[in-house]
């Protein structure tokens, strides 16, 4: 049953999801694609000091309530700083600064630290979501402008929630990541077949490298994962950051991934390099399994291996995905590997709008420059990939 738009709602904005009922809230979460707006993985980024006030983090969840029950959320945060996002604004923050005007804080939607597609309002089949959404985006800009905050941008948007939102005023920023998908593979060599036969090639001497090295890729899943191997993970990611400098981003603690061990084991696929007789991981990979989808996160080494990266964050993940019947792979952030293994640039959204009325207009006045621009990106990347031609229709 739709509930007719003049039932009464009553809105809460909560400062930590501990707040929000977990039941309550994956009622309206666990349906989705994306596993990165469930309970567990947000509480546990606030719980283990990752996604907080001090690392420039601030919760401000939306929440919706009628009689009692929970119908609407949005997992949002008040940002100081615009680290974490992958989505890089610095410089509208820079043009901001030239104005006058105060970029900072800034109210945002996504989940922390991940750059995967998906994100939208969580709302109840039993609402009428156009309703419910007008409720939730007139809550947001009261907010804001009782606040002087600067602007609501939301980041890695599920497709289907982008026009409703375009609807209700926020104009989209178009960017890309690179995505695998099954194209009805049923082995590994169905996939390297994909490719012409320069690439075919390079690939197969990357995996043979791994065997050259004596070492072994294993997957391990689910139940079969425990705590130890999630705080080994954690040193494998510290060590990829800390080579990495500034750049290599060290957001997450020790604590998030041990924390994750055993509420969200279910949905963590590790894939763990091994050399001969040694039952401790020298190198691993990171993924989140929901359904037909696989998502990469991290991945380091302690030691040095010639194509151990390529193993364990692709063809490790790839080889998996077909024999578990997955059709749709996201390996992370970052592009230069990843085309010549067989990820297309594939689009992606950012949702914006502006309270300071001078960057609103300059936002309606050349957002649509920019997009011009990344599409021609999009196609100009994916005109290299390394595929085989195909024959000519007609």
């Amino acid at each position: 049953m739709v509930h007719p738009p003049q039932s009464q709602y009553t809105i809460a904005w909560m400062r930590k999801i501990q707040e929000i009922p977990q039941t309550a809230w994956d009622a309206l979460a666990l349906p989705l694609e994306t596993p990165f707006l469930e309970w567990t993985w947000l509480h546990t980024l606030e719980q283990s000091g990752s996604a907080v006030a001090n690392a420039g983090w601030l919760p401000n969840h939306l929440t919706i309530w009628r009689d009692g029950l929970l119908v609407g959320a949005a997992p949002l945060y008040l940002k100081g700083h615009s680290y974490g996002e992958f989505v890089f604004d610095q410089q509208w923050a820079e043009l901001s600064q030239r104005l006058g005007i105060d970029y900072y804080p800034k109210l945002l939607g996504m989940s922390p630290f991940t750059p995967a597609e998906g994100y939208r309002f969580l709302v109840s089949p039993e609402e009428d979501e156009e309703t419910l959404t007008a409720i939730m985006v007139g809550a947001i800009d009261q907010f804001c402008d009782r606040n002087s905050i600067s602007g609501c941008h939301f980041l890695y948007v599920d497709p289907d929630w982008r026009a409703m939102m375009e609807r209700a005023g926020f104009h989209h920023w178009l960017h890309h990541s690179y995505i695998w998908r099954n194209e009805g593979y049923q082995t590994f060599d169905d996939y390297l077949g994909r490719f012409n036969a320069n690439q075919r090639r390079n690939i197969k001497r990357e995996r043979k490298s791994l065997e050259t090295s004596g070492l072994r890729i294993d997957a391990i899943a689910g139940e079969d994962i425990h705590r130890a191997l999630c705080s080994r993970m954690y040193n494998f990611y510290s060590d990829t950051c800390d080579k990495f400098g500034w750049w290599g981003s060290k957001y997450l603690t020790r604590n998030f991934f041990e924390q994750l061990h055993p509420d969200y084991a279910q949905r963590l696929v590790f894939f763990a390099a091994y050399a001969e007789d040694n039952d401790t991981p020298i190198g691993m990979s990171f993924c989140l399994r929901k359904g037909n989808r696989l998502y990469g996160r991290y991945w380091g080494s302690l030691e040095e291996y010639n194509h151990l990266h390529f193993n364990a964050c692709y063809y490790g993940p790839i080889e998996w995905a077909i024999n578990q019947g997955i059709q749709y792979f996201d390996p992370g952030a970052g592009g230069r590997h990843k085309k010549r293994r067989g990820f297309p640039a594939t689009p992606n959204y950012s949702l914006h709008r502006f309270y300071n009325s001078r960057l609103q207009t300059i936002l309606v006045n050349y957002i649509e420059e920019i997009n011009t621009l990344e599409q021609q990106e999009i196609d100009a990347i994916n005109a290299d990939l390394p595929f085989k031609q195909l024959p000519q229709e007609g």
